[in-house]
């Protein structure tokens, strides 16, 4: 059955509006999760620092409430994912200066950037230039801000 130009259109026009709405259903999910382990590393830091601030203390809080949290939800909730989310908040306190454009895993990337200077020029060129996950942790792994730099002040 040879299938008309017409319905080659159509099938490309009702399929480009599925594929974005599928990026934007992904890019929507991924805002609102990014928002829920900043306000998860917000409340820890915030109930931690009512209490005593002892290692063994935040050790102990973060234990039971990953084997509370993964019980009803599942993966993803371990002790150190729960710290990741507190340093999350640490890191960056701001809600609002949060980049919609980056998901958590960009995040979780990020925080292995020791310098606050380093991090924010790799958090600014990965949202402005679209990096993916790979080529933030490529640019990461590559010291692209040392090369950067060099060549900025070479110039």
């Amino acid at each position: 059955m040879k299938i008309s130009t017409n319905n080659i259109f159509l099938y490309n026009d009702i399929r480009n509006i599925l594929i974005e709405a599928r990026n934007q259903t992904y890019r929507a999910i991924n805002s609102v999760m990014v928002t829920a382990y900043w306000n998860i590393g917000r409340l820890i830091v915030e109930n931690e620092q009512k209490g005593i601030r002892k290692a063994a203390y935040g050790k102990k809080v973060l234990e039971n409430l990953s084997a509370k949290l993964a019980a009803e939800f599942g993966k993803g909730f371990d002790p150190t994912n729960l710290s990741t989310m507190r340093n999350f908040y640490f890191t960056f306190p701001i809600l609002d200066a949060l980049r919609q454009e980056l998901n958590w895993t960009h995040y979780r990337l990020l925080l292995r950037v020791a310098n606050d200077k380093t991090r924010t020029f790799y958090l600014n060129e990965c949202a402005e230039a679209h990096w993916s996950t790979r080529q933030l942790e490529r640019q990461i792994n590559s010291f692209y801000y040392i090369i950067y730099i060099r060549i900025k002040h070479s110039g």
